[in-house]
């Protein structure tokens, strides 16, 4: 199996000059930059107004291709910006780029939500949820089966304890979440749609007053648990603001508290796994991550759920 080439500088800026050839300075050629170490598929800013994503391998060239369908699809449906492209095609055999505008904002890791953002994260959830999934699925979306909860928590529970140990977390906090519980807060037959499935905080493009104005990162959106993108906003904001943005967007008590729990149970088990050395994230991300996921909100009932969820109090 060939091994696919490692984009350089020289790489980038010889594609993007053929790409944009006008307002180029031949003699220097236009200015590109990483946008992260080790981003996937790598990732360059191109000037101010760019940004090019080379897929690295050919897993990674499908479903950029896909990626390109989705947006179109997605987004009429959201109020929010999603990335326009300029170019597409391949960088090398096989291995495919988009150049896409750069969506104007910081990141929310740099931003705080304002409540008018988290009512832009509400209509992007509810936009979501109206996108047809035969659509969807035409296009080569994938489903995703949602995920045990009660087997999250199992494993969430030995990895309190070593954080307890390391005196990073109180392993008590998540007996609050009883196997009953769990069972009770399974993903509800008939419920799949459209799911970014990567809301994290490098993902949402949010301005200096607070508001959601663009969410970037589609490449991964699977057909499956509405309930893995509160998780998501609640892993990258916070619970209280993930949790009102999915009851603005209609969700009732199950998918909120299956949500946070999930974000719960993965924040514990990211951050145990990352002290023993088996991930590479900063630790500082998955500290605040983890922070983020067990803020109180008011709703932490988990039992007795009626079958009518809105009529639930949040």
């Amino acid at each position: 199996m060939t091994q696919a080439p490692t984009p350089t500088a020289d790489t980038v800026r010889r594609l993007v000059r053929s790409l944009l050839k006008d307002g180029v300075d031949d003699s220097a050629g236009p200015e590109v930059r990483p946008a992260s170490p080790g981003a996937e598929p790598a990732t360059w800013w191109v000037g101010t107004r760019h940004v090019l994503r080379l897929a690295p391998d050919r897993e990674a060239a499908l479903r950029q291709r896909r990626e390109l369908r989705l947006r179109d699809l997605v987004r009429p449906h959201v109020p929010v910006a999603l990335p326009t492209g300029v170019a597409h095609g391949e960088w090398a055999p096989g291995l495919t780029y988009t150049l896409d505008t750069k969506v104007p904002g910081g990141s929310g890791a740099e931003h705080d939500v304002s409540a008018v953002g988290e009512a832009d994260l509400a209509g992007l959830l509810t936009g979501l949820r109206e996108v047809p999934v035969r659509q969807a699925e035409t296009l080569g979306v994938p489903r995703a089966a949602p995920r045990s909860l009660d087997a999250l928590r199992r494993g969430a529970e030995s990895a309190a304890a070593r954080l307890a140990d390391a005196d990073e977390f109180d392993a008590a906090r998540l007996r609050q979440l009883t196997q009953p519980a769990a069972v009770q807060l399974a993903a509800q037959p008939g419920t799949a749609v459209l799911v970014h499935h990567a809301l994290t905080g490098d993902h949402l493009v949010v301005s200096a007053d607070g508001r959601v104005r663009g969410v970037l990162g589609w490449a991964d959106t699977v057909l499956g648990d509405p309930a893995e993108d509160i998780a998501g906003l609640a892993r990258a904001l916070g619970s209280p603001a993930a949790v009102r943005a999915a009851t603005l967007a209609g969700y009732g008590a199950r998918p909120c508290l299956r949500g946070l729990w999930l974000a719960r149970c993965d924040t514990v088990l990211n951050l145990a796994a990352r002290l023993a050395g088996e991930r590479e994230e900063p630790l500082i991300q998955l500290r605040a991550q983890l922070k983020h996921a067990w803020e109180t909100i008011l709703l932490e009932r988990v039992t007795e759920f009626r079958d009518d969820e809105d009529a639930e109090e949040l």
